[in-house]
């Protein structure tokens, strides 16, 4: 009968999907080295459930399955911990074993490395073994340790990228849904625009016409960064198009795009960028929008009206990108918990969903930069961006 931990190791296993594929080339390589260090000619991976121990990559021999009640590797990992048998027929835990009595096999020499995860679940055993008596030094047995640790590793990568493939593919699906629910009314706006802005009675009205004019650059700017954000989501994060990009000509833009709420808050832009950036220009955008916006919703809870400057700052192999407002700054603690998506921090009297700051990570991520948050001279928050040249 399975125990509660027996439950929680194989459901940690069943994550890591293990048992129906071929040996990973890491995982062969990493038992080979184990061999080749210590001396012995058999190394072997063992993962171990509540019925089975699977041998998911070995050298020596070829791999297979055993029940768990015949597996040397199972009485030790009970007790997590590096073993080293120099003779298994004089070890009580292992004498009457089949894999000693030369039922299974004759294993004299035995020693291995427990696998634990990060959350501390020990799934199995670096295992190496050998016909002959034998003995593991201090520095040998401390590589078994590092070389376990290792497999770990390995077995991580593989859930994380398996994870973050999903992850994509389903923000693929979503992003594709929620661009078409905005594409539909961005149209219908931009057409409305169109014909008012061709309209007669406009003739003498060029204060609208130039409303209108601007509406429609914001509807198309609007149209095309849905497409490119489509883009990017698809790609994961790739940044297929970068340039050379003049930030000021950004901010044109995004103060224009922002023009209603700096005009109800009263807020003033600065720019200082006397550089160009590295970077996929409608990200780019998209970047400094969020981060302004951020900026002024905020800077707007305090009594002063927001002033916010945006700085470009030229490093030896890229750029620094700095937005810097006088709001109510965020403390340290939690200036990395708010780059989460829905997460706002201790301001949850601010509207909005909390995406903005996990956009800007996405964006600078797959851009191979940097983004964090600092302490502004204004007092406020100032949200860095280092960007490489190559990106």
């Amino acid at each position: 009968m399975s125990t509660a931990h027996d439950v929680t190791r194989r459901q940690t296993i069943a994550d890591y999907e293990l048992l129906d594929d071929p040996p990973e080339a890491d995982l062969q390589g990493l038992v080979q080295l184990a061999a080749t260090i210590c001396g012995v000619p058999t190394a072997v991976i063992n993962i171990i459930d509540d019925r089975f121990q699977h041998q998911i990559a070995a050298v020596g021999f070829t791999a297979a399955v055993c029940s768990r009640e015949d597996s040397m590797c199972a009485v030790v990992l009970e007790q997590p911990g590096r073993v080293i048998v120099s003779d298994a027929r004089l070890d009580d835990r292992f004498s009457a074993n089949p894999f000693v009595t030369g039922v299974i096999g004759n294993v004299r020499f035995y020693a291995s490395s427990p696998l634990i995860t990060p959350a501390g679940i020990a799934i199995g055993t670096l295992c190496i073994f050998d016909e002959e008596v034998g003995e593991l030094s201090p520095e040998h047995a401390a590589t078994l340790d590092i070389l376990a640790h290792q497999v770990v590793d390995v077995l991580e990568l593989r859930r994380v990228t398996r994870e973050l493939q999903t992850s994509n593919h389903e923000l693929e699906q979503f992003a594709g849904r929620i661009s078409h629910d905005l594409r539909n009314p961005l149209m219908a706006l931009s057409g409305f625009i169109e014909l008012a802005a061709d309209s007669p009675e406009l003739a003498d009205a060029p204060q609208a016409s130039r409303a209108l004019a601007r509406a429609e650059a914001a509807a198309d700017r609007m149209s095309t960064m849905i497409s490119d954000l489509l883009d990017f989501a698809r790609v994961g994060g790739e940044v297929p198009r970068v340039a050379a990009v003049d930030v000021e000509d950004v901010m044109a833009a995004v103060i224009d795009d922002l023009d209603t709420p700096l005009a109800q808050t009263g807020a003033t832009i600065e720019v200082d960028a006397p550089a160009p950036v590295v970077a996929d220009p409608t990200l780019l955008r998209g970047l400094l929008q969020n981060l302004v916006a951020n900026a002024v919703k905020f800077s707007a809870t305090t009594s002063d009206a927001p002033h916010i400057i945006v700085r470009v700052e030229p490093l030896p192999d890229g750029s620094r990108i700095t937005v810097d407002d006088n709001g109510p700054g965020i403390p340290e603690p939690q200036r990395e918990k708010v780059f989460g998506l829905m997460e706002r921090g201790d301001q949850t009297d601010v509207a909005g969903l909390g995406i903005g700051l996990s956009t800007c990570r996405r964006i600078v991520e797959g851009h191979h930069g940097r983004i964090g948050i600092a302490e502004s001279p204004a007092g406020g928050a100032s949200v860095w961006v280092v960007l490489p040249h190559a990106a």
